[in-house]
């Protein structure tokens, strides 16, 4: 395997309704990614999806979506690794070390848990509250340096430099003992996002762009075709003011300043960009121009989607390809831990019989 200066991981949720905040906030970035000196992984993350009730079939044909929004977007399975998460085992047994590892106090402050489950805790499942573990153990089966994250998952991302320091701690004579150098697991650093790293509800600036908000024109669907696009941006909410020349009049107007967001986030430009050939225009002369520009990004990959989405067997080969070749990573990272740890494991004549 050829030496890369960095291991870049990632995952999105098989929980259906795939949205331009997905694409421009994760699925673009990846493509990009691709471009750097990096390893690649991007993972349908399935197994986090169940921390919620799924209904089976559909969970089936969601994974098989999103992995279809990674090809339709420009992933290429063959310079990249996609796979979905339950068909590797490592992610899953090293989430119970890591159990081990983690401290009830570092959950109990993470807030999204404390959103998604609202006031019914109690009755939320223990892999909802344990998900962040998981995130950590998805993140450090591979060692990766890098995770591109959003505002939303940044809590999580620092949980698991918690863990891996942890790790690193508690085990530092072991670590070293096998050859491992001071220090086992990196400390993963977070890819920030640009200029529409967190997309916005179309009808309201103020809240993120969500699959669960009941109006469908919060959202511009990765399934939406040219004339749901065109309809859903040209009722998408403004005010009654001209655009700025200047970024910082965008200040205390939400609404336009997520349709800039998103235009700089469709062309890959800056806010500053965006102004400087719209400022002082009106909504009723940009609109178009945003139509016109998803459209054009968007519409290919709707199409591509629908054409693999239509070839399920051709998706679970490009699956099963991604899961054996992220297992070949992640496999000697687990043995590695456990030797670390003080497991006595079988050795490759045994794991034969």
């Amino acid at each position: 395997m050829a030496a890369f200066n960095e291991l870049v991981f990632s995952g999105v949720q098989p929980t259906g309704n795939l949205h331009l905040g997905n694409y421009l906030g994760a699925i673009k970035r990846f493509v990009e990614m691709q471009e750097r000196n990096a390893q690649c992984l991007y993972c349908v993350v399935d197994l986090h999806a169940i921390t919620l009730w799924q209904d089976p079939q559909a969970l089936r044909g969601q994974i098989r979506e999103v992995t279809a929004a990674f090809l339709a977007a420009g992933i290429d399975p063959k310079r990249s690794i996609v796979f979905n998460q339950s068909q590797v085992p490592q992610h899953a047994e090293l989430a119970w070390i890591f159990n081990c590892v983690a401290r009830l106090g570092w959950l109990n402050r993470m807030t999204q848990f404390k959103d998604k489950a609202g006031k019914d805790r109690e009755n939320a499942s223990i892999g909802l509250y344990d998900y962040p573990v998981l995130m950590a153990a998805d993140i450090l089966a591979y060692r990766a340096t890098h995770v591109p994250v959003g505002e939303d998952q940044k809590q999580h991302l620092e949980l698991t430099r918690d863990i891996a320091q942890k790790f690193n701690n508690d085990f530092g004579s072991s670590i070293q003992a096998h050859g491992h150098g001071e220090q086992f697991f990196p400390i993963t650093e977070p890819l920030i996002g640009g200029p529409a790293a967190r997309v916005m509800s179309l009808r309201d600036g103020t809240k993120k762009m969500s699959k669960s908000d009941p109006s469908e024109y919060s959202r511009i669907a990765l399934t939406d075709d040219a004339d749901a696009i065109a309809q859903k941006v040209r009722k998408a909410k403004t005010d009654p003011e001209a655009l700025p020349s200047e970024v910082e009049g965008l200040k205390g107007r939400p609404e336009a300043d997520n349709l800039v967001g998103i235009f700089a986030a469709l062309r890959g430009i800056t806010r500053e960009d965006v102004l400087k050939d719209f400022g002082g225009a009106q909504f009723s002369s940009f609109k178009p121009a945003l139509v016109d520009l998803a459209v054009e990004t968007l519409a290919p990959i709707n199409a591509e989607m629908k054409r693999l989405v239509a070839d399920p067997a051709h998706i679970d080969a490009v699956l099963a390809d991604g899961a054996a070749r992220a297992e070949a990573i992640a496999a000697p990272t687990l043995d590695a831990v456990k030797d670390i740890v003080g497991f006595v494991r079988r050795g490759p004549a045994l794991r034969a019989v």
